[in-house]
């Protein structure tokens, strides 16, 4: 198995409903550029290619992390392995990069999110993001390699801090926990 093919990350995307101007605006991007993309997940093949990452939620708040190289509040993701599909992506990036026990829901990944952004070294990331839940009350606990700055936000908090990118996606994360999260 190679990296997702261009058709299945379209379909991926076919139906999805943009929360925002900006995730319209992410969508019509990721849309024309993957389609240039002949492995778009592979981040040695183009300096545009897909990432992915996982909003980490409980039912009262979420978890971010201070990235390293960028210096923001994020939610935990990056680049997807060979032969990876982006749902393990980001759940493994999440498990690394916060050393939580995460996991999909029950019934499966939940893509709910894209942002189109910079990534560094001059890339550009076109980014699909998971739901991904977690026990609230159990503590970060990154590895050595990863950013030691990961914490609990309540929503409102998450908000006040977070990229512009992913303010949509915690809007959107809090609709979505009713459904998955008891």
């Amino acid at each position: 198995m190679t990296s997702l093919a261009v058709d299945e990350l379209l379909a991926l995307v076919a139906h999805h409903q943009p929360i925002d101007a900006r995730e319209a605006e992410s969508l019509v991007t990721f849309r024309r550029e993957v389609v240039q993309l002949a492995d778009p997940c592979n981040e040695h093949a183009h300096t545009t290619h897909v990432t992915a990452s996982g909003v980490v939620v409980s039912s009262q708040a979420t978890v971010l992390h201070l990235h390293k190289r960028l210096n923001l509040w994020l939610q935990p993701g990056g680049h997807i392995e060979k032969d990876e599909h982006p749902s393990a992506g980001a759940l493994r990036e999440a498990q690394e990069e916060t050393g939580l026990h995460v996991r999909h829901p029950e019934s499966g990944a939940v893509f709910f999110h894209l942002d189109v952004h910079p990534g560094p070294r001059g890339h550009t990331h076109l980014d699909l993001r998971y739901l991904l839940l977690a026990e609230h009350l159990e503590a970060p606990a990154p590895g050595a390699e990863e950013s030691q700055e990961v914490r609990w936000f309540s929503w409102a908090e998450a908000a006040a801090i977070a990229d512009a990118g992913l303010v949509g996606a915690l809007l959107r994360a809090q609709e979505l926990i009713r459904t998955y999260v008891r």
